[in-house]
């Protein structure tokens, strides 16, 4: 198989992917979780865990779990919470696990959420290392938004950091956003419901791509020649998905069909 069809078969997949989140969006679930900075820990212990989101993608229904409320529940001050934190996060992590146990077989969309640093194995070994019961998801249910925009539009799509340059592009709200600098500083000031605004206001943007993507309406730097290349085979297969390049490219054959018909017989 050539390059150019390599890069087509890619960019059908991710877009096939996409457009089949929505066929069934009762069973898809959008993810994103707010963790101590993994670049500043120094005793090689895992980052703890502040705040989960969890979004249906059919309804916009968000389920949150968070430090900050379990402390709540039990009348805990917040100013208190460092003091007990590994109970607090156990028993988020608890109930986030029962939930996974619930919609395990759900299709997860997530935003990098691929090791142990940060990912579902890490949300995984706090909760093993806190002593709390866990339910796997296959990895045939998790879907990282991340690469499958790199998949339907090429490495070029967005600049870096790529989150916030596609928000940035197609002017999506991003209000209590924190990027990952912010979201250190914040855990270190113990401001943990400043963490979860933004996770949630990132399943929220999560959202957002996603439907824009899916509609085709989503603005980026990727060039339909980064896609199909500017070779004939490339070009084929661009008329086959695009029906107004097919017709661009019937009426050009027509016109050298013209052309050459009047060639010949003006030769004869």
């Amino acid at each position: 198989m050539s390059k150019t069809l390599r890069r087509i078969k890619t960019h059908r997949k991710a877009k096939n992917i996409i457009n089949g989140f929505y066929d069934n969006d009762s069973h898809c679930l959008l993810i994103h979780y707010s963790c101590e900075s993994f670049y500043d820990i120094k005793d090689g212990k895992t980052p703890r865990i502040t705040s989960i989101a969890v979004r249906y993608l059919s309804t916009a229904q968000t389920k949150s779990f968070s430090i900050h409320k379990v402390a709540e529940l039990k009348q805990i001050p917040i100013v208190q919470i460092n003091g007990g934190y590994d109970q607090l996060e156990k028993e988020m992590l608890k109930d986030f696990y029962k939930f996974v146990g619930e919609h395990k077989d759900y299709k997860w969309i997530h935003w990098n959420m691929r090791d142990i640093n940060y990912g579902f194995e890490a949300l995984k070994y706090r909760a093993t290392i806190l002593l709390t019961k866990t339910y796997d998801i296959k990895d045939e249910n998790k879907f990282d938004l991340a690469r499958l925009l790199i998949d339907k539009y090429g490495k070029g799509y967005s600049s870096h950091p790529r989150l916030p340059s596609i928000l940035e592009m197609n002017k999506i709200s991003s209000k209590h956003w924190l990027n990952g600098d912010e979201e250190a500083k914040a855990f270190d000031d113990k401001e943990y419901v400043k963490l979860h605004q933004s996770t949630l206001a990132k399943v929220d943007v999560m959202e957002n791509i996603l439907k824009m993507t899916a509609e085709e309406n989503l603005k980026t730097k990727s060039k339909l020649h980064d896609i199909y290349g500017i070779n004939p085979q490339g070009l084929f297969e661009l008329a086959k998905d695009h029906w107004l390049y097919s017709l661009i490219l019937i009426g050009i054959s027509a016109i050298l069909g013209v052309i050459m018909t009047n060639w010949l017989n003006g030769s004869s």
